[in-house]
C-alpha cells in the first residue's frame, strides 16, 4: 500500500464557514405563546384591547370617540337589519298576490336598505378613524423606545440580554402598526356578530347555544396558528438581527472598499444567503404545522355547522319555525358566521401582537429601571473634579477596570492619560463625565458627588470627543453645534471651524454649512476620515465646555492638522479642564501632567520629561517602543 504524497494533496481552499447558529438570549427568552390556551385567550384578549384603548385615548380622544360610535352604531344597525328582514319575509312568504306581497313588505325593505347604508358609512367613518390613530399610536411606541433607551444608564447596556431584549421590542414597536386596526375589525365583528345572535335568540333560543359552539374550534385553530408563527419569530430574532447588519455591511459605500479589496463579496453574499436560507427553512417547517392546526379546527367547525343547519331544518320542517322566520334565520345564521370568522381572526391577531408588545412593554420596563436614577443639583462649571477611590466593573466581567484609583483634576490644566490597551482609560473619562458612576468610590464636582447631580445639568458642562465618534447625516452647521445652536448667527460656528482647521474644506463643499453630510442620500457630501474627527473635535469645542476629554482626537490627521489641533487646546485650555487620552506619546509633551493607568489604577504620574528620563519606568518604556519604528 503506498503512503499519499502531501505534496500532491488537493490544495483548494476550505468551503468558508457557515454563520454561528444564533439565539435570542434575554433573560425571559420563551415562547409566551407556548401552552396559551382557549381561557388564557378569554382573560387575555380584553386586557390587550384596553391597553390599546389607553394608548389611543392619550394620541387622539376625538378619533376614539368616533371610532366607539361608529362600532356602536354599525353594530345596532346590524341587528336592526335582521329584524327588518324578518318583518319583510313574513309578507314576502305569504299567500297573497306578488305586488300586495311587496307591497307590504315595502316599509320593512326600507329598514333594511336604510339599516345597511348607516352601518356602511360608520363602518367607513370608523377606518377613517383608525387610519388618524394608528400612525400616532405607531409614533408614540417608537418614540417612547427610543426616549427610553437614551435615559438607560450605559452600565445597563452592557448587561447580558439588553440588545436582545431591544431586538425584540423593535419588533413590538413594528406591529404596533397592526393594532389599532384589528382592535377595531374584532370589536366591529363581535358587535354585529352579537347584535346578530340577538336577533337570532328572539327568533328561537336554541339556535344561540348551537352558533356559541362554532366559536370554540375557530378559535383554538387561530390560537395554534399564533403560537407556531411567534415560535417561528422568537428562532429567527438573532439571526434577524444579524442580517439586517449584514445587508448594512454589504450595501453601504462605507464599507464598500474593505468588502471589495478583501475579496469579500463572495463571503459576504454566502454569509447573507445562508442565513435566509436558515430562516425560511424554520418558516417552511411550520407551514405544516399551520396548516394542519387550520385544517383540523376547520374539520370541527364543520361538523359544528352541519349541526347549525340540521338543527335549523329540523325546527322548520317541524313547524317550530315559520317559513319566514326560517328564512330569516338562514340570513342571521350567515351573518352570525361571517362576522366570527373575522372576530376570531382578528382576535388571534391582536393576541399574536400582544406577544411583540409584551416583549416591547417587558423592555421598556428593563430600560425604565435602569433609567438615571440620580439627583436633582444643578452644577456649576466645576473648577474642581475629584476622583475619590473609584472602582468599578463591567456587568458580566470578573476583573474590574478601575480599582481604586483617585485623582484630582483643577480647571486651567491639561492633563494627559496613556496606558495600554484595557488599562481603564476609557472607563475613567466616563466616570469623570458622569456617564457612568461608580461601584466603589466618589466622583466629585466641586466638592457635590455626581450621584446627587441632574445628569442633563451636568453634560451641559462637558465635551467629549471619543475615538469611535459619529458621523453624523446632518448638515455641517448641526455636525458643529449638534442641534444646539448658541446664536442665531454662524460666528460661534466657525470659530470652531476656524480652531480645528476646517474651514477651507467647508468652503468647498457645495452648500458650505448646509451641506448634507451623507453621501448616500441625494445632494449630500462625503467627508475624509480626517475631516470627520476635525468636525468631531469642532463640536466639543464649539460647546466651551469646563470638562473637555479627548481620547484619540488627532488619529487620523496629518501632522500639520494634530499640531493646529493641540495648539488650539492649549491656547484655550486656562477656563477649562482638559484631559487627553492618547498612544502618541509625543503629544503628551503638551499636558502639565501625565498619568500612566496599569490595570485600572494609576501607575506612575509627573510631566513629560520627568517620565521619560526615569530610568525603568512604564512611561519610559513605552516611549522608547514608540521611537523604535
Amino acid at each position: 500500500m503506498t503512503t499519499p504524497d502531501p505534496s500532491r494533496a488537493s490544495t483548494a481552499p476550505p468551503p468558508p464557514p457557515p454563520p454561528a447558529d444564533l439565539r435570542f438570549e434575554a433573560k425571559d427568552a420563551a415562547n409566551r405563546l407556548a401552552g396559551i390556551t382557549v381561557r388564557t385567550v378569554v382573560r387575555r384578549l380584553p386586557a390587550a384591547v384596553w391597553w390599546t384603548l389607553r394608548m389611543a385615548w392619550r394620541v387622539d380622544r376625538r378619533a376614539v370617540l368616533l371610532l366607539g360610535v361608529c362600532q356602536l352604531v354599525a353594530g345596532a344597525s346590524q341587528a336592526v337589519l335582521l329584524a327588518a328582514t324578518a318583518r319583510a319575509m313574513r309578507p314576502l312568504l305569504g299567500g297573497a298576490d306578488a305586488a300586495s306581497r311587496i307591497e307590504a313588505a315595502l316599509p320593512a325593505l326600507a329598514v333594511v336598505v336604510g339599516a345597511a347604508a348607516v352601518a356602511r358609512v360608520f363602518t367607513v367613518l370608523g377606518s377613517y378613524a383608525s387610519g388618524r390613530v394608528t400612525p400616532l399610536l405607531v409614533s408614540q411606541a417608537d418614540t417612547r423606545f427610543v426616549e427610553t433607551v437614551c435615559r438607560a444608564e450605559m452600565t445597563a447596556m452592557e448587561e447580558p440580554g439588553f440588545h436582545d431584549e431591544k431586538t425584540a421590542a423593535k419588533a413590538g414597536v413594528q406591529r404596533t402598526a397592526n393594532l389599532v386596526t384589528d382592535v377595531q375589525r374584532c370589536m366591529s365583528a363581535l358587535l354585529q356578530m352579537t347584535g346578530a345572535m340577538g336577533a337570532l335568540t328572539m327568533l328561537h333560543p336554541v339556535l344561540l347555544p348551537l352558533v356559541a359552539l362554532a366559536i370554540v374550534p375557530a378559535g383554538v385553530g387561530e390560537i395554534l396558528s399564533a403560537r407556531i408563527s411567534y415560535q417561528t419569530h422568537y428562532l429567527n430574532l438573532a439571526d434577524e438581527n444579524v442580517r439586517h447588519m449584514v445587508r448594512w455591511w454589504a450595501t453601504v459605500p462605507k464599507h464598500a472598499a474593505e468588502v471589495r479589496a478583501n475579496g469579500m463579496t463572495d463571503y459576504v453574499r454566502f454569509w447573507y444567503a445562508s442565513i435566509s436560507r436558515r430562516m425560511d427553512a424554520r418558516t417552511i417547517a411550520a407551514a405544516p404545522r399551520k396548516a394542519r392546526a387550520v385544517l383540523a379546527a376547520a374539520a370541527v367547525g364543520g361538523v359544528f355547522q352541519v349541526l347549525i343547519w340540521s338543527a335549523l331544518a329540523y325546527l322548520a320542517t317541524h313547524g317550530h319555525l315559520g317559513l319566514a322566520v326560517a328564512a330569516t334565520a338562514i340570513v342571521g345564521l350567515k351573518a352570525v358566521l361571517a362576522s366570527l370568522g373575522t372576530a376570531v381572526t382578528y382576535a388571534a391577531n391582536i393576541l399574536n401582537t400582544g406577544m411583540y408588545l409584551d416583549d416591547l412593554r417587558t423592555f421598556l420596563r428593563r430600560a425604565e429601571r435602569a433609567a438615571r436614577q440620580r439627583g436633582t443639583r444643578t452644577p456649576q462649571a466645576p473648577a474642581t473634579v475629584r476622583v475619590d477611590g473609584v472602582s468599578y466593573t463591567y456587568p458580566a466581567k470578573d476583573r474590574p477596570a478601575l480599582d481604586g484609583l483617585s485623582l484630582t483634576l483643577e480647571r486651567g490644566e491639561v492633563v494627559a492619560v496613556v496606558g495600554a490597551n484595557g488599562a481603564g482609560k476609557s472607563t475613567l473619562m466616563n466616570l469623570i463625565t458622569a456617564v457612568t458612576l461608580p461601584d466603589k468610590g466618589r466622583v466629585l464636582w466641586d466638592g457635590v458627588d455626581t450621584r446627587d447631580l441632574d445628569a442633563d445639568a451636568a453634560w451641559r458642562h462637558t465635551g467629549v470627543v471619543t475615538q469611535d465618534f459619529a458621523k453624523w447625516p446632518l448638515r455641517a452647521r448641526e455636525n458643529v453645534t449638534q442641534g444646539q445652536p448658541r446664536t442665531h448667527h454662524d460666528g460661534p460656528v466657525w470659530e470652531a471651524v476656524d480652531q480645528v482647521g476646517l474651514r477651507e474644506a467647508i468652503e468647498d463643499l457645495p452648500h458650505g454649512l448646509d451641506t448634507l453630510l451623507a453621501r448616500e442620500w441625494f445632494g449630500g457630501a462625503e467627508l475624509s476620515g480626517g475631516q470627520w474627527q476635525r468636525f468631531a473635535c469642532a463640536r466639543a469645542l464649539y460647546r466651551k465646555p469646563a470638562v473637555l476629554i479627548l481620547d484619540e482626537p488627532t488619529s487620523q490627521l496629518d501632522a500639520r492638522g494634530e499640531h493646529q489641533i493641540f495648539t488650539a487646546l492649549k491656547a484655550m485650555s486656562h477656563d477649562r479642564i482638559t484631559v487627553i487620552v492618547t498612544h502618541r506619546l509625543d503629544n503628551t509633551r503638551l499636558a502639565d501632567r501625565v498619568l500612566v493607568l496599569d490595570h485600572g489604577r494609576i501607575a506612575e504620574h509627573g510631566t513629560f520629561d520627568t517620565l521619560r528620563d526615569t530610568p525603568g519606568s512604564l512611561f519610559a518604556e513605552m516611549y522608547a517602543l514608540s521611537q523604535d519604528r
